[in-house]
């Protein structure tokens, strides 16, 4: 039965995104704007493939280990309509905490790292997957499994809002009225995929962004006149991106940083599993440290606004 419902979702869904794919090539063509380069598509397409076969080929290790954690469950939900509308939510709030772990601590932001290192936003960074991430990320869906939904379930409601998580993955449609309460938005994800310090580690739901309101990563995408144009990408982009550094990059970089001499075994921990961007040293900054340095920059302008002598043109109703 899981068998033909993720038959039929991927008879569905991949013909709407080969439609959806093309249309927005061809609007964002006519509209002028460089929606997309086939160097960073085929890259997306390269992570795609890599995290498809190491999903695949690791998928009947997690399948056993949530069926055994299903076969010891502490509770059965009977009720049909309860029953999958109670692993939407669950499942969705799960994955909310799995991909903000993904960003705040570093060893798995390693591997979250290749999703956010394209500097386009279009529905086929949506496919730029983080390569070795179904190697752990069944670990956040034990609790499912033990609280009585099955693993095949589970696997299911994760792909099925994954389409969703994937199509949001586009600067061509607008704010989307009071969705924007309720559902993970393209306005929202344009936020997730910017590398402007207000932005950073921003809007981590998959599906519903009710996760982020409540829990205190949500931020609304700002108008260009607000705030600044998005920038995505990392903060520091990458200068070589050849397929093993694409995907190998940040470890390379972890590496040298837990090598360096005369470092505490702290200081160690800490560029392992502390949030990306310490150091040790404050040679880097954190997402909260870009963000109060952003903000202390602002008042500063603000202060100095406020205190320059008046001029013909700061005089209210002169032009």
């Amino acid at each position: 039965m899981h068998a033909i419902r993720e038959q039929i979702l991927i008879l569905i869904s991949t013909p709407v995104y080969l439609i959806f794919i093309g249309l927005e090539i061809l609007l964002s063509n006519y509209r002028h704007r460089k929606a997309y380069h086939w160097k960073d598509t085929a890259s997306n397409v390269y992570l795609m493939l890599l995290n498809s076969i190491i999903d695949l080929s690791f998928r009947a290790v997690y399948v056993i280990i949530l069926d055994y954690s299903y076969r010891h469950r502490f509770i059965s939900i009977t009720n049909v309509f309860s029953y999958w509308f109670m692993l939407l939510l669950a499942e969705d709030f799960l994955y909310y905490w799995l991909h903000r772990f993904d960003h705040e601590i570093r060893f798995f932001w390693a591997v979250h790292v290749t999703h956010h290192s394209s500097e386009y936003m279009n529905l086929t960074v949506g496919f730029r997957s983080s390569v070795f991430q179904p190697l752990y990320r069944f670990i956040y869906f034990i609790p499912l499994a033990l609280c009585g939904f099955r693993a095949l379930d589970i696997m299911f409601i994760y792909s099925a809002t994954q389409i969703w998580g994937i199509l949001v993955h586009t600067e061509l449609i607008d704010k989307l009225g009071w969705l924007e309460y309720i559902l993970v938005t393209p306005s929202h994800h344009r936020v997730h995929h910017a590398s402007n310090p207000k932005y950073l580690d921003k809007n981590m739901g998959m599906f519903l962004i009710i996760w982020d309101q409540l829990f205190g990563t949500f931020q609304p995408e700002l108008a260009d006149h607000l705030y600044q144009a998005k920038k995505y990408g990392l903060t520091t982009p990458l200068k070589k991106k050849t397929p093993v550094n694409l995907v190998f990059h940040e470890w390379s970089h972890i590496w040298k940083d837990v090598g360096q001499k005369n470092i505490s075994l702290k200081q160690r921990w800490q560029y392992l599993f502390g949030p990306p961007g310490w150091s040790h040293d404050g040679s880097r900054l954190t997402s909260e440290q870009l963000r109060k340095s952003e903000d202390i920059q602002q008042n500063q302008a603000d202060v100095s606004a406020e205190q320059r002598p008046y001029q013909v043109k700061d005089i209210p109703g002169m032009r």
